[in-house]
């Protein structure tokens, strides 16, 4: 993809303590080579930490707040997994507000591994075909979703994957997405 393709797009990731390392600086690099400005969102200040699956990773300065942070300004929503951090997520209102918003204002989403657990909480996934990694699979049903094994799978905008081993397809349909914009169609 063309350096330019993100050029004046700003996408923000959430996350907080317990990210998984790789699902965030894999993506956050291809969006920022792609041209995207990338913004850490979360609901802690100061620093969160990476995970490399069970072990302790690295620590990662916030950029802000979600407690201030607006769908509004930005182009895109980037949700990592891990196991802590999108179950964390969810039990923030703040940050559940602010996923739902960027299905109200049609944007694209893109959530790998456990980041759809977040997605539950905000009762976006509905009606969409998804994929997450394997021990989200009921949850997914249960909340309405049509839950496929696939490497990325995209539906109106909502761009997800299952694992570490699917960032290089999950990457290139999130900046295609990213690139596209808005989807009219999306609901909240």
């Amino acid at each position: 993809m063309s350096k330019q393709t993100l050029k004046e797009k700003r996408i923000a990731f959430l996350a907080t303590d317990g990210f998984e390392q790789v699902e965030l600086t894999e993506p956050w690099e291809a969006l920022q080579n792609a041209g995207a400005e990338v913004v850490l969102v979360s609901p802690k200040s100061g620093e969160i930490q990476g995970m490399n699956h069970d072990e302790k990773a690295d620590t990662f300065k916030v950029d802000q707040s979600v407690h201030s942070a607006s769908a509004e300004n930005f182009d895109g929503l980037v949700l990592p997994g891990g196991v802590v951090n999108p179950d964390a997520l969810r039990m923030s209102e703040d940050c559940v507000q602010f996923v739902r918003d960027f299905f109200k204002q049609h944007k694209p989403v893109a959530a790998i591994c456990h980041g759809p657990w977040t997605l539950i909480e905000a009762d976006v996934v509905r009606g969409r075909k998804v994929t997450s990694w394997p021990s989200l699979k009921t949850d997914l049903k249960n909340a309405g979703a049509e839950w496929v094994d696939q490497k990325c799978v995209c539906d109106q905008g909502l761009v997800t994957s299952r694992n570490p081993g699917d960032l290089p397809s999950f990457c290139d349909k999130a900046i295609e997405e990213f690139a596209e914009g808005r989807h009219a169609k999306q609901t909240a």
